[in-house]
Formats: structure tokens, sequence, C-alpha cells
């Protein structure tokens, strides 16, 4: 089913057209349409059978400590500026894997990735941090793929050398902007030259995989300042890019209150924003890999989007896909072939459940025959921009209606359908997550009115 229109909608149209709440499926069910915490022994058995299938787990440390809040931020931080309570909060991430290794009855869990994310991670003294990443691996853990999102501000060579004598090749660079007036408004000031010189010391260690955060749509951006940073990085060499549309909740993050509604850039302007980013990213060599992201061609991101192997999850685009997910410390989503657990997301409330001996996950959901299906299709369109639905396996009945809500999509030149095989179009791809809702059941189906918790899709 393709369309070619005499009179294309332009830019602006199409912004107002789909710019509307939705997902950024890094599950499905997004966390909105979860249902009941999975009982704790089928979780276990759960995981079991996931790691019995020759298969190592992805292990991800949340820990949420930062020394200043930066006022775009929509993660779960604790903004602790005396680092008060580090070794505490080492001990206690020490605790909760060794009571998952004992529900699992394992002196250690194989490992195919480790990432270490926040908050800060680098928030941690080196040697907290050393007594931490001690703590975890363990075990023999060969050509485990170890990452960490790092604050270039209080990132020192100490901590970059703890991380690479345990393995860490992988960092990602909280940039978000080099324009000061935007650093300024965001509360996130930090040199070209700082991040150049953390940047020498990690190659001269062995890092091999450098990644840089960027936002498009902060308050105060203008498209010659962003023009403007993306030339800087670029300058700097970074072997991946993540460039996010900055999502404006200030319903959810009282830290954003605070920006007047002149300075955030409207749907159009963020749309123009990204699409000049994304032309200038790709004219520099990179490709784009899913939503939000490109690598270089010889990146393992880029190789894994060609040899079919992408995914996505809580961590974001991954090379592989690891089973199960295992993820500890506050507000840590773990995931696994029966569904996900989300631990206790108040510091107290964890640790409360730690001291308790327990497990501290607070809410979760059990996957049903129709979730693990439409997944799939989901996440096809976010990791392959296509999926396909001619097989009777492939298929539920909330596909029969897939066609129709895909036609406008189709008209406007975002996707294109042959026979039951969906395509994004390069001019679709700023709007992938609109495409993927058209899978979700459960949004479909979700009480009208409480969609207005997520950010808008472009």
């Amino acid at each position: 089913m393709k369309t070619d229109l005499a009179e294309p909608l332009g830019p602006r149209d199409l912004v107002e057209k789909y710019s509307v709440p939705g997902p950024r499926y890094t599950s499905y069910p997004s966390v909105l349409d979860w249902g009941s915490l999975p009982p704790l022994e089928a979780w276990i058995a759960s995981l079991k059978e996931d790691l019995g299938r020759d298969s190592r787990a992805a292990l991800y440390v949340h820990i949420p400590f930062c020394e200043r809040r930066c006022t775009y931020c929509g993660c779960n931080t604790l903004i602790r500026p005396q680092h008060d309570g580090e070794e505490t909060f080492v001990e206690q991430i020490l605790v909760e894997w060794s009571l998952l290794k004992c529900h699992l009855r394992l002196g250690n869990i194989p490992l195919g990735e480790v990432h270490l994310g926040g908050g800060t991670p680098t928030y941690l003294a080196p040697e907290n941090l050393e007594r931490l990443l001690a703590g975890i691996l363990t075990g023999p853990h060969a050509g485990c793929q170890a990452s960490i999102e790092v604050d270039p501000r209080v990132t020192t060579r100490e901590h970059l050398a703890v991380l690479a004598r345990f393995g860490f090749r992988r960092l990602s660079l909280g940039i978000q902007d080099f324009d000061p007036e935007v650093q300024r408004l965001a509360h996130r000031e930090q040199s070209a030259s700082l991040v150049a010189d953390l940047l020498a010391a990690a190659r001269c260690l062995g890092f091999d995989g450098i990644n840089f955060d960027l936002i498009y749509g902060l308050p105060g951006q203008t498209p010659e300042g962003l023009m403007a940073s993306l030339r800087t990085t670029l300058d700097l060499g970074p072997d991946r890019l993540a460039f996010y549309g900055y999502a404006h909740v200030p319903w959810v993050k009282a830290g954003q209150k605070g920006y007047r509604d002149e300075r955030v850039p409207d749907a159009a302007a963020r749309l123009a924003l990204h699409l000049a980013g994304r032309e200038t990213i790709l004219r520099a060599g990179f490709q784009e890999i899913g939503m939000d992201h490109f690598a270089r061609p010889e990146d393992g991101l880029a190789r894994s989007l060609h040899e079919g192997r992408l995914h996505r999850n809580f961590m974001g685009y991954t090379e592989t896909r690891a089973q199960p997910l295992l993820a500890i410390g506050p507000s840590a989503i773990s995931e696994c072939s029966l569904g996900f657990r989300q631990n206790e997301r108040e510091l107290s409330a964890w640790a409360k459940r730690l001291d308790a001996g327990e497990l501290p996950a607070f809410r979760g959901h059990v996957h049903d025959p129709e979730d693990l299906l439409l997944r799939e299709h989901i996440l096809n369109v976010m990791t392959r921009f296509a999926t396909d639905w001619e097989a009777a396996s492939r298929r539920t009945p909330f596909l029969h209606g897939i066609e129709e809500r895909l036609a406008p999509m189709v008209l406007d030149g975002l996707v294109e359908i042959s026979g039951a095989r969906l395509e994004v179009t390069p001019r679709g791809r700023p709007f992938v997550r609109n495409v993927a809702m058209a899978f979700d059941a459960r949004l479909a189906r979700r009480q009208v009115g409480t969609s207005f918790v997520h950010s808008k899709t472009v």
C-alpha cells in the first residue's frame, strides 16, 4: 500500500498532526499499563529458565546520586552535594546482589553486559566505585561488555583507571549542549576543553566506545547554537551519539517548572532542530540506529543493526538481546520472559526492604500472550524500522485493524505497507514512536485522559 502525494504535508503540518503524548517504548507494555507484581517464586523460576538457555544476563546498576540537579532531567535522582552515605549505599547494593544470587542459588551469575547508570555513577569516589565493582564482578565474565554513564564535571582519571581495571571500555558522556546560555539554564555548565581532556584520558586507558548524549529542544536553544554544539561534538570524535528530544513534563518534574514558556522551543521548532541535527550527524558519516541514536559504521551498534541483532530495553539500544535483564538499586527495572519487576523508588524504602532480607520490588507486570507478540512488533519497529505479520504466529486479534490505524501515516508518506509487511520511510523516522503506537493494544484500551503523563512524540 503505497501512496504518492502531489502536495505532501510539510514538517510543521506533520508535527501538528502527529505531536501527541506517547511512550518511548523502552518496554512493552509501558509502565503505565503494567498489571500486578510477578510473584517472587514465579519470578525466580523464570530467571532460572532464561539463564538455563545458555544465556548470559545483562546487569544494570542504578546509582541515583548527583551533586546538583540538572533542570531538564527526568531520571530518578537524589541530590547530595556532600557525598554523605556513599559507603552505606555501596554495601546496600552488594546486599541486593547477594540476595538475588541466593534466590537463584548461584555463586556467580554469568553476565554478558554490565551498565552503570543514574543519577551519576561517578558521583561515587573512586575507592567506593572499586568496592562496588569488586563485589559484583567476582566471576568469569570473559567477553562481557561493560559501560557507564559519566558526568564530565565529576569524573576523574582515577575513576577511569578503576573502570579500566574492571574491563570497562565504553563511556557515555552527558553533554546535552555546549552553548553557555543553554548550559546555564540547564544547570549543566561544562566546557569543551574539560570534555576533551577526559576523552583523551579515556582513550589512553583503552576506552574504545565513546558515546555523547545530546539533547535538542532545550530551553534557550537556537538552531545556530545547536549546530555549533554539533560541530564541537564531531570534532571530539565520539563513536556513538544519542540525540534525544527534551521531554518537557513540568507536571512530573518540578525542576522544569522554572522554565518560561517562551524559552522552550515549540513542537515545530523542535522538529526543525531534530531534522537539522540529524542531517548534520548523517553527513558526518554516522549511521542511524533506531530512534535518537547514531553510530559510526565500524561501531558494534551499527554492525548489530545490519546483522539483525539490535535490541532495545531499559538500558537503551544494545548490540544483542541479553535475557534476562537484572537491575539493582533504587527504581531499577528488571526484565525476564515472565515480565517486569521494578524496585522501590525511594532510597529509604529500598534500603528498608533490604534490611528485612527482601528483594525490594514494589510493582511490575506479568506478560500475557498478546503482550509477548505485540512487543516483538514494537521492538522490530524501534530497532529495524520494519515488521511483518504474515505468519499466523505473529498475529493477534488487535492486528486486524492495523492497516486502518496506519492509513494516515501511509497517506503522509511515513510508512509503506506491502501485504503484511510494514517499513518506516526515511521521512517517517522522526515519527517512529507514532508508528509503534499503532501496535500498542494497551495504549488503545487505556482510559481516556491518562496519556498526558507521556512526553510528546515529536
